[in-house]
């Protein structure tokens, strides 16, 4: 299926700043199961922008605007075809035994290391060992593919998804007591249970496309999207989505991935300047063919 994507962020400021110095995470990646077609960046103020890939091969663009600026308008216009038979990969799996050796031996351990320390979001707290000795420790499971999408339908059932709950730095700890929050603590929190496990695990920001699932309406209001990869031996990286308990298939748009939301801030960036922000984001997915 071909996308457009239009990512529109605008920061409005009490009072002129100045050394503005921003990075952008905006770039759908092209991988096996998407094509990044085209895309674009539009700065105001008008700046010239440099970019490269990071440690987990983002792409980053960077810019500075050393001028008075009251306004930042950043515009990212991509075109992405996903691959509409995803949904279907092929789930073939080793012995579970066999994949839990796999998982605990010390060369893959060093292999995924990255993708299997404690991180400030993910940490593997005495609250968090309780909550899957209760729930994940009581699954009866014939491989790793099973268990992660049990660990999925049982974060989608025990948490409420609430945009007031949380915010960007809640952690595993905060959102297990609060038992609500979006897209990016159920990311952070399946992360966490994937890591108690030995299972490498990737926080993934991308999009997802939700216009058919509401038929078409021209209202609906797309954002940004966060769900998880984890690696199962065999099979290598699969996605999972714990906020709407599904696979990955042709409506998720990736844009990159990393241990976890710090690492992939779609828009960061500092200012010299006194006075409150006011930031509006706004996020437009529409298809490009006819027929889904």
């Amino acid at each position: 299926m071909k996308f457009q994507i239009t990512h529109l962020t605008k920061y409005t400021y009490q009072e002129p700043v100045v050394d503005s110095i921003n990075e952008l995470r905006l770039t759908p990646r092209t991988d096996e199961r998407q094509s990044c077609c085209e895309h674009s960046i539009l700065i105001e103020p008008k700046v010239a922008i440099f970019s490269y890939k990071d440690y987990f091969g983002n792409t980053v663009h960077h810019f500075t605007i050393p001028s008075p600026h009251q306004e930042l308008l950043i515009e990212s216009r991509s075109i992405v075809e996903t691959d509409e038979n995803d949904g279907n990969k092929n789930t073939h799996h080793l012995p579970y035994v066999t994949e839990c050796e796999i998982l605990a031996s010390e060369s893959f351990q060093n292999e995924f290391a990255e993708y299997l320390m404690e991180t400030e979001y993910t940490r593997m707290t005495p609250e968090l060992q309780t909550f899957c000795n209760g729930t994940v420790h009581t699954y009866k499971v014939e491989s790793i593919y099973q268990l992660l999408e049990h660990v999925s339908t049982l974060l989608y059932l025990s948490l409420t998804y609430d945009t007031e709950a949380t915010h960007v730095h809640t952690t595993v700890e905060e959102t297990l007591r609060l038992k609500r929050g979006v897209c990016q603590d159920y990311a952070h929190l399946m992360i966490a249970i994937c890591r108690m496990f030995n299972i490498p695990s990737r926080y993934v920001s991308g999009y997802q496309f939700i216009g058919d699932i509401h038929d078409n309406q021209t209202n609906i209001q797309h954002a940004s999207h966060a769900w998880i990869e984890a690696y199962i031996p065999i099979l290598g990286w699969i996605g999972f989505d714990p906020t709407n308990n599904g696979k990955i298939d042709w409506r998720y748009v990736k844009i990159g991935h990393g241990r976890n939301y710090r690492d992939i801030v779609p828009v960061k960036g500092v200012y010299q300047g006194l006075g409150e922000q006011r930031l509006n984001v706004a996020v437009d997915v529409k298809i490009l063919n006819n027929a889904i």
